[in-house]
């Protein structure tokens, strides 16, 4: 998830100051996604400069002296609803490392590939088993995000199962 929607998202609810935004984040991301506050502030110095979201300081009240509450503008709110719609596009992820990996191993010859790819099996199949021991014995203690990124980490490293077993596949008929 971006962060820069993640966090009109959130605003869209209603107004919040940096560090909440921070936390309620992580929440709603199952804590997997954890952000470094400056990152956040950092992005909404940007939402702020392109009048997606406006600031107030505070000087009494609820808010402490020089904390600045955060809220969506309606631009910001366009944004969001337009980012809800969007449909991801059919392309492979810009820094899918696996793949990355195995073509630049496939340069260096099909022995070095294979190498990788039983490597990267290896380790996706433990990584595999570890996540769904994790899930039979901490699903009940898990937030309904915690356990919708599982299951999505559990059904990436079996797509990514599939694709090494596909590639070892192609490899060895191209010898």
């Amino acid at each position: 998830m971006p962060v820069r929607e993640g966090l009109l998202s959130l605003l869209d609810e209603g107004p919040s100051h940096g560090y909440q935004l921070k936390t309620d984040f992580e929440s709603a991301t199952g804590g997997v996604w954890p952000l470094n506050v400056g990152q956040v502030y950092t992005t909404l110095d940007r939402l702020l400069r392109d009048g997606l979201v406006r600031s107030d300081e505070a000087g009494s009240g609820a808010l402490s002296v020089g904390q600045r509450l955060y809220s969506i503008t309606p631009a910001g709110s366009t944004a969001v609803g337009e980012w809800w719609e969007a449909v991801l596009a059919d392309e492979p992820p810009p820094r899918d490392e696996l793949m990355m990996k195995v073509l630049l191993a496939l340069e260096q010859g099909s022995d070095q590939a294979l190498v990788v790819v039983t490597r990267q099996r290896t380790a996706l199949t433990e990584l595999l088993l570890k996540r769904r021991r994790e899930r039979r014995t901490g699903d009940d203690a898990q937030s309904l995000a915690g356990r919708l990124v599982t299951d999505a980490l559990l059904m990436r490293a079996e797509a990514d199962l599939r694709w090494l077993d596909l590639c070892e596949a192609r490899l060895t008929d191209a010898e």
